[in-house]
């Protein structure tokens, strides 16, 4: 065979194989196209989810189940079935709110595929920050005292993000030591008394401070919050989506964004009809918590922060693959360094709440288990281990599933090693899923 006639040979087969190769990669293309961006009906996007579920990516299908699963049971054997009343349901909610907020805090140095250790004993800081602040001698607004104990929650873990990222140590071992720094550190900030409390009366920034777990908002407020709510969430997300269909670009179908309008008003109502009922023994107790509303703005806000800011595109980038977020311009140091910052003013919140829950804070506070139960919630939630997974609401679901295990388990008499060994089980089931979908 001459020269000349192979050459025209040679052509073709490059040809094909450039051919099969855009193909190959055609394919695996559509294989990680979200069901939103193919689907043009609500019945599209149903059949495409259930293709990436049956792939491997089940989303918030496990926790749901597990959440499910344990509000079945518990209502079950809990004597008179009094799990699910009204009464016990808000306690549920006030018990899952610490660990909700801790959840949503170690969600973004998970994100980056890092750990912090210290969040317990960082967020029993805070609450000792903001309990000090309003005592009789220092006498500050509760508003004013919460946010300085942000500001030194933020400081700490500042700290510790600049440690990591500047001298390149692991966050384990950074976070192992604030973990023993930081307790030791919450002993002497409360002295030989061992704790400082806060009441319901007399002092106006203690009784604000009590009051953001034991105040609650009068039933028509509660109302009126939940229509302004849900019709600004609804307006937002549908302006958003019809505005991004007018201009050519990939949305949603109609449907599913009606569907999840009508889901955030089915468990808005759901919840504030729960916490209007009265669950007083001798005098009326009626209306929403005021932590309730302030979980719903930390998951609101972080959410914001992560899904519609660049920021929060630098975090999935940088948790995903790191090198590569350097190569395309991402300054990796700094947002590792946010992240704990923002792990850390997280946590900050989390210690107020559980402050106004035991009204003060004592030597007793246990970090450790705290910080175990913050990351089993958020991987429980859905968030990976290995970074480049998550959302704040995957926070929500694991503090929810958490609370009702502890809650359901308080209602049984049972000890807290019952507790300790059914949420380690459930843990491991969830890192076993996520695992499993992986591969």
């Amino acid at each position: 065979m001459s020269g000349n006639e192979s050459e025209p040979r040679l052509a073709a087969a490059s040809v094909l194989a450039a051919e099969a190769d855009a193909s190959d990669l055609t394919a695996a293309a559509v294989e990680v196209i979200p069901p939103a961006i193919l689907a043009q009906s609500l019945s599209q996007y149903m059949r495409a989810w259930t293709a990436r579920v049956r792939g491997g990516d089940a989303g918030v299908l496990p926790v749901a189940f597990a959440l499910v699963a344990v509000v079945v049971v518990f209502t079950i054997v809990s004597k008179n079935h009094v799990f699910l009343s009204a009464g016990n349901l808000v306690n549920l909610f006030d018990q899952s709110a610490v660990f909700i907020v801790l959840a949503i805090g170690e969600g973004f140095v998970l994100l980056l595929g890092e750990i912090d250790l210290s969040i317990g004993y960082v967020a029993a800081i805070g609450g000792i920050v903001a309990a000090q602040l309003v005592q009789p001698n220092t006498n500050w607004p509760w508003w004013a005292a919460v946010i300085a104990a942000l500001v030194v929650c933020g400081a700490i873990g500042g700290l510790q993000g600049l440690i990591i990222t500047r001298l390149r140590m692991p966050a384990f071992i950074v976070t192992l030591a604030g973990y023993l720094i930081w307790f030791g550190v919450m002993i002497y900030m409360l002295g030989a008394a061992g704790g400082v409390g806060i009441t319901s009366t007399l002092w106006a920034g203690q009784v604000g401070l009590y009051g953001i777990v034991y105040s609650y908002l009068d039933p028509v407020i509660g109302w009126i919050g939940l229509i302004v709510v849900v019709g600004v969430l609804g307006t937002i997300m549908w302006r958003r989506d019809s505005g991004r269909r007018r201009s050519g670009l990939v949305a949603p179908p109609m449907g599913l964004t009606m569907a999840k309008i009508a889901m955030v008003a089915v468990a808005g109502i759901a919840l504030v009809a729960i916490c209007n009922v009265d669950r007083g023994s001798y005098l009326p107790i009626v209306g929403v918590p005021w932590v309730v509303p302030l979980v719903l703005v930390v998951l609101g806000a972080w959410t914001i922060l992560l899904e519609r800011m660049q920021f929060g595109r630098h975090v999935y980038a940088v948790g995903g693959n790191a090198e590569a977020a350097r190569r395309a311009g991402i300054n990796v140091s700094r947002v590792r360094m946010l992240g704990f910052v923002l792990c850390s003013m997280t946590a900050g919140i989390a210690g107020v709440i559980y402050c106004s829950t035991l009204g003060g804070m004592t030597t007793n506070i246990n970090g450790g288990q705290l910080v175990l139960y913050a990351v089993a919630a958020a991987v429980i939630g859905g968030t990976s281990l290995f970074g480049g997974r998550g959302r704040a609401i995957h926070g929500l679901l694991g503090g929810l599933v958490i609370g009702a295990i502890y809650n359901g388990l308080y209602l049984l008499g049972m000890e807290i090693q019952w507790q300790l060994i059914v949420t380690g089980l459930v843990l491991l089931a969830a890192v076993s899923v996520d695992s499993l979908s992986r591969k």
